[in-house]
């Protein structure tokens, strides 16, 4: 056991404290300026990494996390320990430190987080299936624990994580259109059985954000929540109208053509790029009357059109070196990233500097409540 004062709160959720020898140490569990007794659940002769046993001197940051799931071991919203503005304080500074640290850029005053609603907000879950019950992992494990009740899924959702039955799966996406109110569940293996309402489909269904319909498939990348992809769009659409006039744009890795719908709207000429097959096909269908045009694509390795502005919505590993490349060669005067990862934003901060764009802006939007995950829309001009 050890006894230590954490610092900081760093990317993954962890926060960071040093031990006797000056060691780093992440732990699990814990605040910055708090008195923790943990035990090592990693030891390496350069950091380890620890977990909470009992807090000693409690943070006023720390609150009671009101899902009665948490209790019984569910790791699905791991900061619901954390009062809910220092989760968005924590999560602006984790943003900045992973900017200068692993992106070594000077950044611009980061602008206030967007807040969205905390609760009932949810409404896509890939759950796993155990004896027919879809469940959530629990924290620091990959077993699955079958809930009672979940704080954060929409209603909508929640009656088919809770209440549905997945004779045979191994896993079932659950998705619902908070504002459309369609739901589907797709099962793997698809054979498998699923005792649902009839309502529930096994294809698509639809959403209405950022002033339009769109059709999402259940393969298909779509952001957890509509209001957050009103505040995304909304973001884009302010980055796009401080240019001097609409003209070519890219819309690379466009999911089900969110970006791209919103700027052909404003009367921008849109090509988006997209490598899945679902959201291609989503894409297509939802952007059909709006002229743009849709190809499927490997960012990667792409051969990109010159355009004034670019829109990049990469997953979780962000743009890396590939993708920079790729950007470049179009040579865009300013991009536009958004970023669900803050380390690996950090990199890619750095990378674009590199390719000789300048940071000029950074928005963190709290999508995520009562997680340490944070999405970030930045924007860089040539």
């Amino acid at each position: 056991m050890l006894e230590l004062v954490p610092t900081a709160m760093v990317a993954g959720g962890d926060a960071i404290a040093r031990d006797g020898d000056g060691r780093v140490v992440f732990v699990d569990g814990a605040l910055p300026r708090e008195r923790v007794l943990v035990e090592l659940t990693d030891d390496h002769s350069r950091h380890a990494k620890a977990r909470v046993v009992e807090v000693l001197e409690a943070s006023p940051e720390r609150v009671l996390p009101p899902c009665p799931e948490v209790a019984r071991g569910c790791g699905a919203c791991g900061w619901q320990h954390i009062d809910l503005d220092a989760q968005r304080g924590f999560k602006a500074g984790i943003v900045r430190e992973a900017l200068v640290r692993l992106g070594r850029v000077d950044p611009p005053a980061l602008r206030e987080t967007v807040a969205l609603e905390p609760w009932t907000f949810r409404t896509t879950v890939r759950a796993a299936v155990v004896h027919g019950r879809a469940g959530f992992r629990r924290a620091h494990s990959h077993d699955s624990l079958a809930v009672d009740a979940c704080l954060v899924a929409h209603p909508r959702l929640a009656e088919l994580l809770i209440d549905g039955r997945f004779p045979g799966a191994e896993e079932v996406v659950l998705r619902c259109g908070a504002r459309t109110g369609e739901r589907l569940a797709v099962t793997t293996p698809r054979r498998a059985g699923r005792e649902v309402p009839d309502d529930v489909r096994d294809d698509h269904v639809h959403e209405h954000a950022a002033g339009r319909s769109w059709r999402v498939s259940a393969a298909s990348f779509f952001q957890s929540r509509p209001d957050g992809v009103d505040a995304l769009a909304a973001l884009v659409a302010d980055a796009a109208g401080e240019m001097a006039s609409p003209t070519t744009a890219l819309d690379l890795y466009s999911g089900v053509g969110i970006f791209a719908g919103v700027l052909a709207e404003r009367g921008w000429s849109v090509t988006a790029l997209e490598g899945g097959r679902a959201a291609h096909a989503d894409a297509r269908a939802n952007l059909r009357k709006l002229g743009v045009h849709v190809a499927r694509a490997d960012v990667t390795t792409a051969t990109l059109t010159a355009a004034d502005l670019v829109v990049a919505d990469p997953s979780r590993t962000g743009l890396g070196r590939a993708g920079v490349a790729t950007i470049a060669t179009s040579a865009p005067q300013r991009i536009v990233l958004v970023s669900c990862d803050a380390a690996n934003l950090g990199r890619d901060a750095g990378l674009l500097r590199d390719a000789g764009y300048r940071l000029t802006s950074v928005t963190p939007v709290d999508l995520f409540p009562h997680t340490p995950h944070v999405e970030v829309v930045t924007v860089y001009d040539r």
